[in-house]
């Protein structure tokens, strides 16, 4: 069955960097997109940035564009979120989900995104 856990979450100061690990289990990774998602206190959950696996389109926030990076490892079947330059605006619950792409990355959204991990804590301090 479908499987993903987040690994990574922690506290930060504001200006440091941390990197989320999202491990995927029964899927057929190459065909699947794999996205960052987050949820702060009192928020909406939104998306941060989604990958393709096939051809490695991305699709990134424009409030985390030039400071997080999405990237994927085939062979591990994980894809990884890189955040530098942290802001405690960042901080959040942030839940990495899957969903099939045969066509195109499409939107990088929570409501299509079908099978969701666990979440991982994100803190950063001012």
């Amino acid at each position: 069955e479908v499987q993903l856990v987040e690994s990574g979450g922690g506290l930060v100061q504001a200006g440091g960097s941390l990197r989320l690990s999202c491990a995927s289990s029964g899927i057929t990774f190459d065909d699947y997109a794999i996205g960052w998602f987050r949820q702060a206190p009192g928020k909406e959950r939104e998306g941060v940035s989604c990958i393709r696996i096939s051809d490695g389109s991305t699709h990134e926030a424009d409030s985390v564009k030039g400071r997080f990076t999405i990237s994927r490892d085939n062979a591990e079947r994980r894809v990884y979120l890189q955040m530098n330059s942290l802001k405690p605006e960042d901080t959040a619950v942030y839940y990495c989900a899957a969903k099939i792409a045969p066509y195109g990355l499409g939107p990088c959204g929570p409501r299509v995104y079908d099978y969701w991990g666990q979440g991982t804590q994100v803190t950063v301090s001012s």
